[in-house]
């Protein structure tokens, strides 16, 4: 099966690097799902949702990803984060909490409800 290189980085540090068979991630324009061979773009990842890559060992990687950008080149994926969370590293009650905690319409709290979104996502819960 064809594969490419992936790049998962955050500011704060790389987070995953490796052959994937796919990428999948919500930008601003929709739902994108990246295959080996595609057509170069840059993305806008969208508040609120998981990146999903699925790795070359047939192991899915979940990750929260809290802004950033999605670019495809001729060399494979990056996703550039500002912040990204490994699914394994989220605890979703606490990403529940935080959801229904944050119900108010400042940027805080919508910025809040986003992140839990996100975590509630990459965990494999529905929101």
């Amino acid at each position: 099966m064809a594969t490419m290189h992936v790049e998962l980085v955050s500011i704060e540090k790389s987070l995953w690097s490796g052959e994937a068979t796919a990428v999948f991630a919500r930008t601003t324009e929709g739902q994108l799902g990246i295959l080996p061979g595609h057509i170069p773009l840059l993305g806008a990842l969208a508040p609120g949702f998981a990146v999903r890559i699925d790795r070359e060992d047939g192991e899915p990687l979940s990750v929260a990803v809290h802004g950033g950008f999605l670019s495809v080149g001729r060399k494979g994926v990056s996703v550039l984060a500002e912040q990204a969370e490994l699914a394994d590293d989220i605890d979703a009650g606490r990403a529940r909490d935080a959801l229904n905690r944050n119900d108010g319409d400042d940027s805080e709290q919508n910025a809040a409800r986003n992140r839990a979104r996100a975590r509630l996502r990459a965990v494999g819960e529905e929101v």
